[in-house]
């Protein structure tokens, strides 16, 4: 899988802004991507040295797509990167 599969994008959250003070960071990610993929690709794209990966799987919600009609949200995951220090990722 390409680096650039892997990491779909930085997810600029409030609770993401007040962590990144920590060297801490938040992206979505591929469902199929583990953590040792998500440490590379962060490593390679941003050239910086990651000290952990947590993930999250985001499960699927109910909602309502008009009116009457039922629906589901996509299933999801996303990775908290923390870096070593003094590495920053400029957003």
């Amino acid at each position: 899988m390409n680096i650039y599969q892997i990491i779909k994008r930085v997810l600029t959250t409030e609770k993401g802004t007040m962590l990144s003070q920590y060297n801490k960071y938040f992206f979505e990610v591929n469902k199929s991507a583990n953590k040792i993929d998500i440490k590379r690709a962060v490593e390679k794209i941003y050239n910086v040295k990651v000290d952990s990966v947590a993930t999250v799987k985001i499960p699927s919600k109910p909602r309502r797509l008009k009116w009457t009609e039922p629906g589901k949200t996509s299933v999801g995951k996303k990775a908290i990167v923390t870096l070593k220090k003094g590495y920053t990722i400029e957003l």
